[in-house]
């Protein structure tokens, strides 16, 4: 027992070595190949400074946490500068510790004694991994939002106990504020205290043992031989992060996460080829195995890899090996890729997903984030509740595209001046009254009058028929459309046109079959009075079957008042109002 413990002590302090192998020279002379070790600690503490920078204005909650990044990123002064380096200075580093990887590794250093700084290492690029991963659904937009939940259903494939790791993930069954506040908990506190105790002692073993000379030569001291190559290789590291940063105005931002809307989620990309490994085998319990077989390489290899002789060439087994490894791991990255890239219909929807995202920002810089969450921040453009109520109810029979219409066209600049005009011109024509019913009924009994065959004729009686043309022409009309226009109550209206108009209208005799007055009913046609107005659509959309309308006679157009509320009808009333003075531009700047 006494012998096991003495071993064990001197195992120990040979791998955590000792005050007396400390120095403050480097075997073999200072190298750029020893900078990747300082490199890494430096982006460390841009990552801690940034982040500190970061959550001084985020917040972890389902409702305020898209917002508070989309500020940063679009509001704050240099928000994005410092949101892109906090991104990308994360996949930075996982570049440098792989390239340090693959340094230390043709170097030998993981050999005895340095077995434990090596596995240390490995254990901090597993957590900086999953620092990245704790980081991505902070953002809470459609990528980090769906890229979770595929790594959250990939951990669920864990045996016995993956359903219980997937529930205190997320904090519950449904994804919420609680999956916020423990994904930030991990990613700003529990996380860096474990890196930054990680990294301290990887360091101070490190430096006691010192770098594994990689040519003969002389020793040189660290300072300043290779704290200068350390500078440079930071400034250099730096400035090619901030310039990628610049060129890419910082970090994407998705839309707001929205568990109704599909997203064709992707990992980041240094986890692609774990996503591309699912995707081939389909099989989630493959993608859980996989990372444990590299990790379990990695650290099984300075237990394999035991021989006296650190050259490269001496070691080409194992160095065959660590390159195969990696070679699969590029490869089913490059595979991921070259699949997105070759997918045009996913390249279509990325597309669209992109015009969603940049819409949902420029209403969030425009109107703010409603307090019921980002998912609702389309809902504060103009118009968008009427939109969606002409969507759903409207556009099947007034819409130009529809197959089905059966009622007038409306579109930009309806119930304007010119479209009045033409109405009165030609009531009849197919952008107005043409698909409907009535002007069908109407034409068949006029065609039977001309042809003089009782038989045939529909008895006027009992029907009204479709409205026919105005006979005035030039100013007379222009005086007339500018008194119909006016009904509306449009501040544009010309006083004495209007007054000419009126006595068109009379002279005319319209008020034959028209009333001009509230609450009055005409002979046979609808009231003019607030035509066009708020007023008067929202009444109209209501039920435009009463008399004081079109009649039921002749409205084929439904009533709404028993399904859309007073204040969805106001709302539908206000945007066709607004289109009398929207141009096409308009209409579709709303759309986009």
């Amino acid at each position: 027992m006494t012998d096991r413990l003495a071993r064990a002590r001197g195992f120990l302090r040979e791998r955590l070595g000792g005050p007396e192998a400390s120095s403050s020279l480097i075997e073999g002379g200072a190298s750029f190949a020893y900078v990747f070790g300082a490199v890494l600690a430096f982006l460390l503490v841009v990552e801690a400074a940034t982040g500190l920078a970061l959550a001084a204005f985020y917040s972890p909650s389902a409702t305020d946490a898209w917002a508070s990044v989309a500020y940063i990123q679009d509001r704050a002064s240099w928000g994005w500068v410092v949101r892109g380096v906090h991104h990308h200075g994360g996949a930075a580093i996982v570049v440098v510790a792989g390239l340090h990887l693959v340094q230390t590794a043709v170097a030998g250093a993981y050999r005895r004694p340095r077995e434990l700084v090596w596995w240390l290492g490995v254990l901090l690029l597993v957590l900086v991994l999953a620092w990245a991963v704790t980081g991505y659904v902070l953002r809470w937009d459609q990528a980090g939002f769906w890229a979770n939940r595929v790594e959250m259903q990939i951990a669920s494939g864990t045996p016995l106990v993956g359903q219980q790791v997937r529930e205190v993930a997320i904090g519950g069954n449904e994804y919420g504020n609680l999956t916020l506040t423990r994904f930030y908990a991990l990613h700003v506190i529990l996380l860096p205290a474990i890196v930054t105790l990680v990294t301290v002692f990887h360091v101070r073993l490190a430096r006691r043992h010192g770098p594994t000379p990689l040519r003969a030569r002389p020793a040189s001291p660290r300072w300043p031989d290779q704290a200068l190559r350390n500078a440079i290789a930071m400034a250099i590291v730096f400035a090619i992060l901030l310039g990628y940063v610049v060129s890419q105005h910082g970090a994407d931002l998705a839309a707001p996460a929205d568990a109704s809307r599909a997203y064709d989620a992707r990992p980041l990309w240094y986890l692609r080829w774990l996503f591309e490994l699912r995707t081939l085998t389909n099989s989630e319990l493959v993608a859980l195995v996989a990372p444990a077989v590299v990790g379990g390489f990695l650290v099984g290899l300075p237990l394999l890899d035991t021989g006296p002789d650190r050259a490269p060439r001496r070691r080409l087994v194992w160095l065959a090996a660590c390159a195969g490894l990696f070679a699969v791991i590029g490869a089913l990255t490059v595979m991921s890729l070259a699949r997105d890239a070759g997918d045009d219909a996913l390249a279509k929807r990325r597309v669209e997903a992109d015009q969603l995202a940049t819409r949902a920002r420029m209403l969030a810089r425009e109107n703010g984030v409603p307090v019921t969450g980002a998912h609702d921040i389309y809902a504060t453009a103009p118009h968008y509740t009427a939109r969606a109520i002409y969507t759903e109810r409207c556009a099947n029979c007034h819409d130009a595209e529809s197959k089905e219409r059966k009622g007038p066209i409306i579109a930009a600049g309806h119930g304007d001046r010119a479209w009045l005009k033409a109405f009165l011109v030609d009531p009849r024509h197919d952008r107005f009254w043409g698909k409907t019913k009535l002007v069908a009924r109407t034409l068949e009994a006029e065609a039977a009058e001309k042809e003089d065959s009782p038989s045939a004729a529909i008895d006027a009686a009992e029907f009204t028929r479709a409205m026919p043309p105005v006979t005035v022409t030039g100013k007379d009309l222009e005086d007339l459309v500018e008194f119909v226009y006016a009904q509306s109550g449009a501040p544009d209206v010309t006083e004495a046109k209007q007054q000419a108009g009126a006595k068109v209208y009379a002279d005319a005799s319209c008020d034959d079959c028209h009333a001009s007055k509230e609450g009055e009913v005409g002979a046979s046609a609808p009231n003019l009075f607030g035509l066009g107005s708020t007023a008067y659509y929202t009444d109209f959309v209501g039920n435009p079957k009463l008399p004081i309308h079109m009649n039921a006679d002749k409205s084929e157009m439904p009533r709404f008042d028993r399904e859309l509320s007073h204040a969805e009808r106001e709302a539908l009333a206000i945007y066709l109002d607004w289109l009398r003075t929207a141009t096409v531009a308009d209409v579709e700047a709303l759309a986009d």
